[in-house]
């Protein structure tokens, strides 16, 4: 062949073969901590917000956007899974799961699309990353650093609005603390205002960094070739939003901006400037970030993709989760339909404000918890504190957007009670929630496996059974105590954990009439049944019954001889029973707080409650 018609060849099958490479767009994420639509753009009069504001418009703005856990761990872990994590097992904080080989976290699909990933820097997911998960998780991590002509996929974090920058003093003040409006359920004092006001003030600052990111992008040159989404974590940081899973700690905002080059990848509804109706959880961005690099999103997925060639219609429902909170079991679920929210409280023994260490370092939370202690709280503020907390709660958000009338025992509301009651059981069975064994049962019962896996065997976790059982144990209707009775002999460990829970939250004339029912679960082979028998007697037993009660905890409470999830159940049921335990608190002043922990993340858990029970740090060990 003449070489110059072989080159002449080459070079138009290069450029064919350039042609038919699919082009895929740059995508970006902005993305900020501990803060809702407090933001120009979503209306809010008192926020300074610009950058944001521009963004959205010449893009879009979601008017409801959940961000399915109330708290960062377990957030971004539905954000990097496209999983609930009550399904994959992931739900408590700062807790670690794997998935089963095959189930890839979304940076792997990208990265084998032939994008560069870059995450600056925040990672703190509860599932075990591979170490190569991205091709750069820094400070320093940046888009810059691609091959030429390289995709890229970057997500840029800021901590300005974060928890701790709410309460960080000396702080020079923007906000006037009088402007602020506060919700409902906040007591009015220099202090919960000055909070609130230092939380816009940090807001403006995550704008700022926003703004910064963008410039960078303009400069470069490649605003005309990037998709740009900016968004929360989840609620803001005060009390009663962040850890709590009602409106107030999942709403989020979500501005996305696609430029005229890759609209054709927007939603269906994108309009530069509007406000989009769809309703957006975090489980749907892991799947939408796939359909938009042109990837389709595997099918185990629990999101739904609302842009690029693979997305699906909307949803109707919002579905939201709280598991272990740092040191404190809880667990609560809800759901909303945009005008009502439904919360399932599984534990209601326990308050929405319990001693969260960390949580009470915010000058509003101590203040708020003095004001309670003396009486000077109304029936809104008084409700974060209150025990026990009712075992369904509804909310109208069209005239009660801080969610503080609760409407679930009013008649009127029975047809929407009853409809999202059965929407979230529904959803609970459909994603194999995990949240209904104890943490430590949870691991146990994996062993080898995944907890995802293990969700999915029913002969291992029969959750409708189990499910059914916390439902019975909760809602507290007498009726369902003979049902009780006999589910605490079941084989089943979790089912024997609720009924046993059950007969505890019915009071101290079920308790005395079920003495023989609890005195052996007293000696039950999980120690989480044990540990529930045990503050069923130290709360209503006789004084031998509270005696045996104070030996069973005395004898679970160390972490280096039960681990940490059953020294925190432990822990936990001792500081329930006050002074009916006060003579284990010497005991627990001396316990050393360490022990094996399932993940580093996990150290100063047990040293919190031993603190919170005995008003002292643990002692010194050798």
């Amino acid at each position: 062949m003449n070489p110059l018609r072989f080159t002449t060849a080459l070079l138009l099958l290069s450029a064919l073969a350039c042609r038919a490479a699919p082009e895929r767009p740059n995508i970006v994420w902005l993305t900020s901590e501990d803060h809702g639509p407090e933001m120009g753009c979503y209306g809010d009069p008192l926020a300074r917000t610009p950058h944001v504001d521009a963004l959205a418009a010449q893009g879009m703005r979601y008017r409801l956007v959940w961000s399915t856990a109330p708290v960062c761990a377990p957030s971004r872990t539905a954000i990097i899974s496209g999983l609930y994590p009550s399904s994959s097992g992931g739900i408590h904080m700062r807790s670690r799961v794997s998935l089963p080989p095959g189930m890839h976290l979304y940076p792997h699909y990208l990265r084998a699309a032939g994008y560069y990933t870059t995450n600056n820097d925040k990672e703190d997911y509860n599932l075990r990353a591979p170490a190569n998960l991205w091709d750069a998780s820094s400070k320093t991590a940046h888009w810059r650093n691609r091959a030429p002509g390289q995709p890229f996929f970057a997500i840029f974090n800021s901590m300005k609005s974060h928890e701790s920058q709410i309460r960080k003093r000396p702080h020079t003040a923007v906000t006037d603390p009088a402007q602020v409006r506060l919700p409902a359920y906040h007591p009015d004092t220099p202090e919960v205002r000055q909070d609130w006001a230092q939380y816009y003030d940090q807001v403006s600052a995550a704008d700022a960094d926003a703004g910064a990111r963008l410039r960078e992008i303009e400069a470069a040159g490649l605003a005309a070739d990037t998709i740009i989404f900016y968004y929360g974590d989840h609620g803001r940081g005060m009390p009663r939003s962040k850890r709590w899973p009602s409106n107030s700690g999942l709403h989020v905002p979500l501005v996305v901006y696609f430029p005229e080059r890759w609209r054709h990848l927007a939603p269906a509804d994108y309009t530069p400037g509007g406000e989009s109706a769809r309703f957006v959880s975090f489980v749907d961005l892991a799947p939408t970030l796939l359909s938009l690099g042109g990837t389709p999103p595997p099918a185990w997925m629990q999101g739904q993709a609302f842009a690029g060639p693979h997305a699906v219609p909307g949803r109707t429902l919002l579905f939201g989760e709280r598991g272990r909170m740092d040191e404190r079991l809880d667990l609560v679920r809800s759901v909303t339909d945009g005008r009502y929210v439904y919360l399932r409280n599984y534990l209601p023994q326990v308050s929405q404000g319990q001693h969260v260490a960390y949580q009470f370092q915010t000058p509003t939370t101590r203040i708020w918890r003095e004001h309670y202690d003396q009486g000077k709280t109304n029936a809104a503020q008084s409700l974060f504190w209150q025990v026990p907390k009712a075992p369904e709660e509804l909310y109208d958000l069209t005239t009660d957007p801080d969610e503080v009338h609760n409407l679930a025992a009013l008649p009127e509301h029975r047809p929407v009670l009853e409809r999202l009651r059965q929407a979230l059981r529904s959803h609970l069975l459909e994603v194999r929630d995990l949240g209904f064994l104890p943490e430590r049962e949870l691991h146990a019962r994996s062993g080898t496996d995944t907890p995802y896996a293990l969700a999915r065997d029913p002969a291992r976790y029969p959750l409708e059974l189990i499910l059914e059982t916390a439902e019975l144990a909760s809602i507290l209707d007498p009726a369902a105590t003979p049902t009780l009775v006999q589910r605490a002999a079941h084989a089943d460990s979790a089912v024997r954990y609720w009924a046993t829970l059950g007969l505890r939250l019915r009071g101290a004339e079920t308790v005395r009439a079920q003495a023989g029912e609890l005195t052996r679960a007293l000696a039950d082979e999980s120690p989480d049944v044990r540990i529930v028998a045990a503050e069923a007697f130290g709360h209503f037993g006789t004084a031998e019954q509270r005696s045996t009660a104070l030996a069973v905890l005395r004898g679970l409470a160390s972490p280096g001889e039960n681990g940490v999830f059953v020294a925190l159940s432990a822990l936990q049921a001792i500081e329930a029973l006050g002074d009916h335990a006060a003579e284990l608190h010497p005991f627990v002043a001396g316990l050393d707080p360490n022990g094996p922990l399932p993940d580093p993340r996990f150290n100063g858990y047990v040293a919190s409650l031993i603190e919170s029970i005995t008003g002292k740090s643990p002692a010194k060990q050798p």
